[in-house]
């Protein structure tokens, strides 16, 4: 994909930041006792299994096409990344629900003295999760190209850009949730705040889960290449000399890969031998404009675009 983030840096970025907080976490979980704390450490143990499952599905969808597979497996890391937003929801929002409903029903004795590991931590993990986030951005930055950040997040084809996103996004604010609640428990003493922040936690979990599983949903069903590049493809179809009209024009994103169909009118129409090599010469044109295009069909179109289905 033109103009693509480079997910595998981001992906990395954000595993490394995970394991390191995930330790430091739990680490403050045993000495304060905090949920907010014991349910950003499952948060982020959840993280690393799921950057390790992205990495898996990247790799697995560069694996060549077969006769079982004519179209490669690009798809792959669209299983992948929907089975990590299935992961977010539940091992990350789900218990982080369940462990603050529980605690706010049966409120355990909190020690405020030993809340300062769980907030140097967080204060920590603030920073870290912050550098993980802006490696993240810049990635993203170069995919969206002059597009805002929501419409980018429902355009973008990078499943596992998607993802790291959500995850990285999800995971500054748990952070910063977590640090209220410690804040508040050890001002008040209450160890009611700690049970709210991780409900919070849990609840933004889910529903950052939530939307990126409707992003993936899409791409699993079938997408094709984003609006803005779907109209460069089809402008650069409109451009070449051999074409008359481009009647239609579909696309599917397949991972990093495309299939492009197009129906067209072409200009030449009597000589069978020059009209197979316009189109030969049409569609390495296409893949060379467009490197992402791995495979193309060309149906030539005797009629003008009103017969066109």
């Amino acid at each position: 994909m033109a103009g693509g983030g480079d997910s595998t840096r981001a992906i990395f970025f954000a595993l490394g930041a995970n394991f390191s907080l995930a330790v430091a976490k739990g680490v403050a979980a045993f000495f304060t006792g905090s949920s907010a704390m014991l349910a950003e450490t499952v948060h982020s143990f959840a993280d690393c299994g799921n950057q390790g499952l992205l990495l898996l599905g990247m790799k697995q969808s560069k694996r060549p096409a077969t006769p079982e597979y004519p179209l490669g497996y690009g798809k792959a890391i669209y299983f992948w990344s929907f089975l990590v937003a299935l992961m977010l929801f539940t091992v990350g929002g789900m218990f982080s629900l369940y462990e603050g409903i529980h605690k706010l029903q049966a409120p355990e004795a909190v020690d405020t003295g030993k809340l300062w590991w769980a907030v140097g931590v967080l204060v920590f993990g603030i920073v870290v999760e912050s550098i993980s986030m802006r490696a993240c951005v810049q990635e993203v930055n170069k995919a969206r190209g002059d597009r805002g950040m929501w419409q980018w997040f429902r355009e973008s084809r990078q499943a596992e850009l998607v993802v790291i996103f959500g995850e990285d996004l999800a995971a500054l604010l748990g952070l910063v949730f977590a640090l209220v609640a410690v804040a508040a428990t050890m001002v008040t003493g209450n160890p009611m705040w700690d049970a709210i922040g991780t409900i919070g936690i849990g609840a933004l979990l889910i529903i950052v889960a939530v939307f990126v599983a409707i992003e993936v949903k899409a791409l699993l069903i079938g997408q094709s290449v984003d609006p803005e590049r779907q109209q460069q493809i089809h402008q650069f179809l409109d451009g070449r000399p051999e074409v008359a009209e481009t009647i239609s024009v579909l696309t599917l994103q397949l991972g990093n890969d495309v299939m492009v169909s197009v129906q067209a009118r072409m200009r030449e129409r009597e000589r069978a031998l020059v009209l197979i090599e316009e189109i030969n010469t049409v569609e390495i044109a296409l893949k060379q404009a467009f490197p992402e295009v791995r495979w193309s069909f060309f149906e030539p179109e005797s009629r003008g675009g009103a017969g066109a289905p």
